[in-house]
């Protein structure tokens, strides 16, 4: 049992021999929508596949540009993401977006890896199959966390 007495802020507590918390105020829960109408509700994105993993095939001949810019590495512990993707690049055409976290490339794991070895890897393939998630959130903190 607690010890904590859970009061309105609007009375005298000196008489209380333990602590007083005092909660936010009360805030009505979401209104509850029927699994069936969830479908096509607005308030549901019910569209999760773009979140899966996806294999994307590359062919770069001998001095190509690649087509994307990665950041990130082990250095900033949330992975390497696609940065920027050269619009009617064979990336781009590939479906390869910004925000995208490269998992693998050619089974090499990209999870945890120094950006300069990411680099390498890529440069020096002639053909790429890279496993990517689309996973923009860890992106968004990892471009707040080089804007300081």
């Amino acid at each position: 049992m607690s010890n904590r007495v859970y009061a309105d802020p609007k009375g005298n507590y000196d008489d209380y021999q333990y602590p007083v918390v005092f909660l936010p105020p009360y805030e009505n829960p979401p209104p509850w929508i029927p699994l069936q109408e969830r479908l096509h509700h607005s308030d549901y994105n019910n569209e999760l596949t773009q979140f899966l993993p996806r294999i994307i095939q590359l062919k770069k001949p001998s001095g190509a540009q690649l087509g994307f810019n990665i950041r990130g590495g082990k250095a900033s512990q949330l992975g390497i993401f696609i940065s920027k993707v050269i619009p009617d690049s064979d990336a781009d055409h590939a479906g390869l977006q910004e925000g995208d976290q490269v998992l693998a490339v050619n089974d090499i794991d990209f999870q945890d890896i120094e950006h300069s070895k990411a680099v390498e890897i890529l440069k020096s393939a002639k053909e790429i199959t890279m496993r990517v998630r689309y996973f923009p959130y860890n992106f968004r903190r990892q471009k707040e966390r080089t804007v300081h």
